[in-house]
């Protein structure tokens, strides 16, 4: 158990939280969620104990042990890949360190033997004569291979760093497990593995995450930081947005029976609870949904931008046709001889290990790069907007406010038109105002997304649209794709994005493309491609 009391934090005159009182439970998992500046991350800094709040305090259960996913990636250079995941048990490790001085000492005392005794009794305490295979199962569940189990940090990839921090945090069996974003960087098997993991833990997990696939599959309560209050509710991502749709309707219906009201609420969570899975956490978050009551239920104050792509016309049949195009990038050849059709209707997720592949052909297909070889050839009736990965070129002007930025993007140009569809995207009264040039991440994207609605194109071009936005905006976005009658070709790292939009699925890989018509799901659960794909990337059986 975890819980904080009356928690208060400040930043000179500005709240973050206020009168924090909120209890974590073994067995449940919690996702943290709230908008882009809310706090999520020195909320778990908080608990963790390295950031001191201004007033109020954390309580942690008696014998507890926490653990915490490093964010630092470069910390333990010098130590080797086992070293490091032991270290996750921090006075297991120092034990075990003691131990093997101790036996090693040449000259060695009855003192000595006598605490390495000591010792041997602790280790068997915490169970520890297991630890190497412990952590080397973690290891090899999130794909770090054992050839690398006793290089130096310093040897590894990025991505293999990323996973032995993970490993790390999970070693051990801790009771309270912090997790700030652990999918970052992770490959899709890593997150399968991850999400099964969890699903079947029995401790306290926080985790704060954009990754709503990830959230839906293993959280039990949903903690919403919203105006510097942690509101809790039951059930996952999903259920969160949807139970605070349906309530938002069901309150403004004022002609309804509260008795109807009540049916209508069990209805929705009989659908929600009805989940195949056996594992302690959806069991867990079944038990508790179907206790909820009308009266439990909250609405959360969080706003969604309001997204929506209107083609001022619609394509033809004849769509786009690409021809052996080839492009060489930095003296690296990173299209080679690439041809296929795209069809009228076709949401289309480009796939593949290599970004700048991906990028590099979106750019071509949005004119902004051209081919070394090869061609490629819109319909007549087509009309495109591009969603770029670097978006920075479009707000280097210091002169101009959100207002004037946008204005050349649309047809009509007065003040009031302009300023009421920004204040749609959350750039309400001096929002507006801002220059361009100080805005953050998630507002620059959702200019753009502004920019994109005004073309009235009826094909879009995205590059990884969900990086830099939170969830009401990723969210807001992917209902837009869904409902959205045109053609769309794009890439992104989100699983729910990719499931639920595409149609289409082209990987492309150093041996040619793989072009399938498919749901996502299907696709990297079907053995015979992922066996194909793995001959494509020259990858040894």
């Amino acid at each position: 158990m975890i819980a904080t009391s009356n928690l208060e934090l400040r930043f000179g005159s500005r709240k973050l939280f206020e009168d924090v009182n909120i209890k974590f439970t073994p067995g449940n998992c919690y996702g943290l969620i709230g908008a882009n500046g809310a706090g999520k991350s020195t909320f778990i800094k908080i608990l963790t104990g390295d950031v001191e709040p201004t007033h109020g305090e954390v309580i942690i259960g008696p014998k507890m042990r926490m653990s915490v996913l490093k964010q630092d990636h470069f910390a333990y250079e010098e130590n080797t890949v086992l070293d490091v995941v032991l270290m996750g048990h921090e006075e297991l490790y120092s034990i075990k360190k003691e131990q093997e001085m101790l036996y090693s000492k040449p000259d060695a005392t009855q003192e000595d033997f006598d605490r390495a005794g000591e010792l041997t009794d602790r280790i068997e305490e915490l169970n520890g004569w297991s630890a190497e295979t412990d952590a080397e199962i973690l290891l090899n569940g999130l794909g770090v291979s054992p050839e690398h189990h006793y290089k130096l940090m310093s040897e590894l990839t990025e991505g293999l760093k990323v996973k032995v921090l993970l490993a790390q945090a999970l070693f051990g069996n801790p009771d309270i497990l912090l997790l700030d974003e652990p999918t970052n960087g992770l490959d899709l098997k890593a997150v399968k593995w991850l999400e099964d993991f969890l699903m079947d833990f029995e401790a306290t997990v926080i985790v704060v995450s954009h990754d709503r696939h990830f959230l839906n599959k293993v959280c039990t309560h949903i903690a919403d930081i919203d105006y510097g209050k942690i509101k809790m509710y039951v059930g996952n991502y999903d259920f969160w947005y949807e139970s605070n749709q349906l309530m938002l309707t069901l309150v403004n219906n004022k002609n309804k029976k509260l008795e109807q009201k009540r049916a209508e609420l069990q209805e929705f969570i009989a659908k929600f609870s009805a989940n195949a899975s056996k594992s302690k956490q959806a069991t867990s978050r079944k038990k508790q949904l179907e206790k909820l009551k009308l009266e439990d239920m909250q609405v959360s104050n969080r706003k969604y931008p309001f997204i929506e792509f209107k083609p001022d016309r619609d394509a033809g049949n004849n769509m786009l046709k690409v021809e052996g195009l080839t492009k060489t990038v930095n003296g690296v050849k990173v299209l080679d001889n690439l041809s296929f059709t795209v069809n009228t209707g076709d949401k289309i997720i480009l796939l593949g290990r290599d970004d700048i592949t991906k990028t590099t052909l979106l750019q071509i297909l949005a004119g902004e790069l051209e081919p070394d070889e090869g061609s490629y050839t819109w319909g007549v009736t087509t009309s495109q907007a591009y969603f770029p990965k670097d978006n920075s070129e479009y707000f280097t002007n210091p002169e101009l406010d959100l207002v004037e930025w946008l204005k050349p993007y649309s047809d009509d140009e007065h003040d009031a038109y302009v300023r009421g569809f920004l204040g749609r995207m959350l750039f309400s009264g001096e929002e507006a105002t801002k220059k361009c040039t100080v805005l953050s991440g998630g507002e620059k994207v959702r200019c753009m997304l502004s920019k994109m609605m005004l073309a009235k194109a009826n094909v879009l071009l995205f590059d990884n649209p969900t990086d830099h936005l939170d969830l009401e905006s990723i969210t807001s976005l992917n209902k837009s794709l869904i409902k959205f009658n045109g053609t769309v070709i794009f890439t992104a790292h989100d699983h729910e994005f990719i499931q639920t939009i595409s149609n289409r699925i082209i990987e492309l890989t150093p041996k040619g493309i793989i072009d399938k018509q498919m749901e996502f799901d299907e696709y990297i659960d079907n053995e015979e491609i992922q066996a194909k794909l793995a001959e494509m990337y020259g990858e040894s059986k």
